[in-house]
């Protein structure tokens, strides 16, 4: 008899005690972008237990459990991240953060917890012919994890014909599904602007070259690249969140520092954007006698999700929660975010689940030191996985 929907809710609810124990444990236990050995080794011991192939130290503490059923050839990788953030946890909650400095602020515990949840379903009871990868991904926040792990032979050892993966999101309702084909995430990049002039006394301004006045004229200037330069239709960023110079108020300094966040949701609107802000800081110095020195970095590139998967996740997010809990085309969040990369060398969709509306249920923005994942999502998270494998490796 073919399994329902409800199958796959039904087994994870009957199971939601063991992942909510998971998830509150990683919760308690939080570990920084590439020192995620604790939470490594618990996902790991899991998978183990229940028969996956793991290859551990992907990446760094990343790993991968690996399932081969029947004789398809199709095969299928799903990516959860597992890093916390160097936040001090303010939720007051039982199971806080036992580390001074430091709590899962984005919900990576639940993404952890979900994922094992479905692992556990597809290998004790999952029915499907091919290969199953879940991707356990350290170092998502701010330090490229995927980067390094594609780097390190990812899809080379596991291949996969797309991947896909899930973020929670507060201000949505609980358990809705949130979808969009095409650019989803914008890109981000960085750039430290060092202004060198020529310092003096506050009271002989005109013995002195002042980069603080040229600093500000340049970020005065650097808002017309997106009220000016950009198309309206499109989201581009351009944001100076922090300047250093001088330390007295009648001392001109010899140098102005001013960090820069930039952020895309093309890949056209990513490279007019680099060029107008090098183009507006070199020519703005110059007209006030200062050098500029500008360190552009690249950040995470856009997240672009291919349409025939997004599609396919669609699908399986109706099926599973019904057309009313889904939003097949949502909006695009500036954040980013480093699944991107993994997109950029397979195609596949990153979806969005509600986290909750009210305080009491997750509506607590992410990054935040109140911020808690809402574990009324592990069950649903969990089917959603389970679903997607078993539809897909058919």
């Amino acid at each position: 008899m073919p399994k329902t929907p409800d199958h796959y809710l039904k087994y994870m609810r009957e199971h939601a005690a063991e992942f909510i124990t998971v998830r509150q444990t990683i919760h308690e236990n939080p570990e920084l972008g590439f020192e995620e050995h604790a939470t490594s080794a618990l996902v790991a011991e899991r998978l183990n237990r229940w028969g996956y192939k793991v290859e551990r130290n992907i990446g760094g503490t990343g790993l991968v459990g690996q399932i081969k059923r029947g004789n398809g050839t199709r095969s299928v990788g799903i990516r959860a991240d597992m890093d916390a953030l160097p936040i001090e946890e303010k939720t007051g909650l039982a199971y806080s953060s036992k580390r001074p400095g430091i709590m899962h602020a984005c919900g990576h515990d639940g993404h952890t917890a979900m994922l094992l949840g479905a692992a556990k379903y597809l290998a004790q009871e999952g029915d499907f012919s091919g290969t199953l990868n879940l991707i356990f991904q350290p170092a998502e926040e701010g330090m490229g994890g995927a980067v390094r792990m594609i780097d390190e032979g990812l899809f080379d050892k596991y291949p996969c014909d797309s991947i896909y993966a899930m973020h929670n999101m507060p201000g949505r309702r609980q358990g809705d599904l949130v979808f969009r084909e095409g650019s989803a995430m914008a890109s981000s990049d960085y750039a430290t602007v060092t202004l060198h002039g020529v310092g003096g006394h506050g009271a002989l301004p005109h013995f002195a070259k002042d980069p603080v006045v040229a600093a500000a004229s340049i970020i005065m200037a650097l808002q017309t690249i997106v009220s000016r330069n950009a198309d309206p239709q499109e989201m581009g960023i351009v944001t100076v969140g922090a300047i250093h110079g001088g330390k007295a108020n009648n001392v001109i300094p010899q140098t102005v520092t001013m960090e820069i966040s930039v952020r895309a949701l093309t890949r056209e609107m990513r490279v007019m954007l680099e060029q107008r802000l090098k183009a507006i800081v070199i020519a703005q110095a110059e007209s006030f006698g200062v050098r500029a020195e500008i360190d552009y970095r690249k950040g995470y590139a856009v997240l672009v999700n291919t349409p025939d998967e997004t599609e396919f996740a669609r699908g399986i997010g109706r099926a599973l929660v019904g057309d009313a809990h889904v939003e097949p085309q949502g909006p695009a969040v500036t954040g980013s975010e480093d699944f991107a990369f993994m997109l950029e060398k397979r195609p596949g969709s990153y979806l969005l689940i509600g986290n909750g509306r009210d305080k009491e249920h997750g509506a607590c923005m992410v990054h935040n030191p109140a911020y808690d994942f809402n574990d009324g999502n592990l069950p649903i998270g969990a089917a959603y996985w389970a679903l997607l494998a078993e539809t897909y490796l058919v």
